[in-house]
């Protein structure tokens, strides 16, 4: 098996590697960059959250601050992926990202802490951008032609953030109330709460 410090630089981990990875004990550090309150919902133990928007702003410290036993984890691999881009551009190019998201690895029979139920925020992108559509439409049908220029737009949209990678209905959504935690992750307690890298001249020791 190929441990988490000589796979390629960019590698997607299957949920079963990863279980026998954290089996192992290995210095692994687990990131997922979902909202607080996804994470709130399902998480792997042992995982740190860092939502996608706190990386991507602080990702030149992270990068400097996290050795390349890495595994970024999010509902689908999406916001994974993402980050794992984000990071390295910072200099960090050897982290994993998990295939499957934490439903994967929840499936795979990892272990997972679980709280309040919330549906993921890609599940939520799908029923907006579905009901916008719809609405789109009916309001053509019903009301004036000009109103299916919404079910266009939205089309598009979701064109434009598949060729992109990004998705601006998500970012809006990650905003609303019900997918704010009790309390949001900060510089403070979600970056500087990672194990820092050990330098090398004292792992030698």
């Amino acid at each position: 098996m190929t441990s988490p410090s000589t796979a390629g630089a960019v590698n997607a981990l299957a949920p079963e590697t990863l279980r026998s990875w954290l089996a192992e004990q290995q210095d692994l550090v687990v990131i997922d960059v979902r909202s607080a309150a996804e994470f709130e919902s399902m998480h792997i133990r042992g995982s740190y959250n860092v939502p996608l928007p706190l990386l991507s702003e602080h990702a030149d410290e992270l990068a400097g601050r996290l050795g390349s036993r890495v595994v970024l984890v999010c509902q689908s691999g999406v916001r994974a992926e993402q980050a794992r881009q984000r990071m390295a551009g910072a200099g960090l190019d050897a982290a994993h990202v998990l295939t499957g998201g934490v439903p994967g690895f929840a499936a795979a029979g990892g272990e997972v802490i679980r709280g309040r139920g919330r549906w993921g925020l890609e599940r939520q992108v799908r029923l907006a951008a579905g009901s916008l559509v719809m609405l789109g439409l009916a309001g053509g049908r019903f009301l004036s032609p000009k109103v299916r220029m919404l079910s266009g737009a939205i089309g598009t949209g979701l064109t434009f953030s598949a060729a992109t990678n990004t998705c601006a209905m998500g970012k809006a959504l990650s905003a609303m109330p019900w997918n704010k935690a009790a309390k949001e992750p900060t510089r403070e307690s979600a970056i500087l709460q990672l194990p820092a890298r050990v330098p090398e001249e004292n792992t030698a020791a």
